[in-house]
């Protein structure tokens, strides 16, 4: 079984998210996807966040009501809820290996943005997660969509900084890697709770069952 681990604080898990993860399914022949909320991000200091255990729930509806071709390929995983204390990659990747056993074929593939390569150099260990995993970059695109999202955004920690990079960041990492070519949509978790705290539209931009826990628990200041 090839697995993948997209990570993430799914503050909240939207389309873009999920259509990240059925690219590296069909088009890389992934035969199941981890969705792994952090617990603790070492890079940044999440704005608006919901706990850990509603951010994993809502990732888990939505891999629990899903399929391709009718087999479930999206799974959530809780592991760093679990371990609590800043959630590092490579403590993960580690856990995945052991957990997957004897399941796994070859590495499993480790998904991230073109943004949060162009600072991979700065992670903890990462010449170690490059030796474990197989690295999968995905295109990545800013734009707000007219939305003002300051006061909604993330802030970055220590020695890290929030930049879009366009695709020359390529020539500066020097880890083996895949050039996902998956579909650039311009949204974000920052755009989405801006959205819902202002009272805007946001039905579509998100599964179906991650619409219906917001509401459920009135989450990122939903009102009716």
């Amino acid at each position: 079984m090839k697995i993948a681990l997209l990570g993430g604080s799914f503050n909240p898990l939207h389309i873009g998210h999920c259509m990240l993860a059925e690219t590296v399914a069909r088009e890389l022949g992934y035969d199941r996807v981890l969705f792994v909320p952090v617990y603790n991000p070492p890079h940044k200091e999440m704005n608006n966040a919901v706990l850990p255990e509603e951010r994993f729930e809502m990732v888990n509806r939505f891999c629990s009501s899903s399929c391709l071709d009718g087999k479930q390929v999206f799974f959530a995983e809780d592991c760093e809820i679990k371990r609590k204390g800043i959630s590092y990659t490579f403590d993960t990747i580690n856990y995945i290996i052991q957990k997957y056993s004897s399941e796994i074929e070859g590495k499993p593939a480790f998904i991230l943005g073109q943004e949060s390569a162009a600072q991979f150099y700065k992670w903890h260990r990462a010449s170690e997660i490059a030796a474990l995993a197989d690295l999968v970059i995905a295109r990545r695109h800013p734009d707000n969509n007219c939305v003002d999202v300051k006061a909604f955004e993330n802030k970055p920690s220590g020695n890290y900084t929030i930049e879009f990079v366009g695709d020359d960041f390529e020539k500066d990492f020097n880890y083996p890697h895949i050039m996902l070519s998956n579909p650039v949509l311009p949204l974000s978790s920052t755009e989405i709770r801006s959205r819902i705290a202002g009272g805007k539209a946001f039905r579509y931009l998100v599964p179906e069952a991650v619409f219906h826990y917001i509401i459920e628990k009135g989450l990122y200041g939903y009102k009716k």
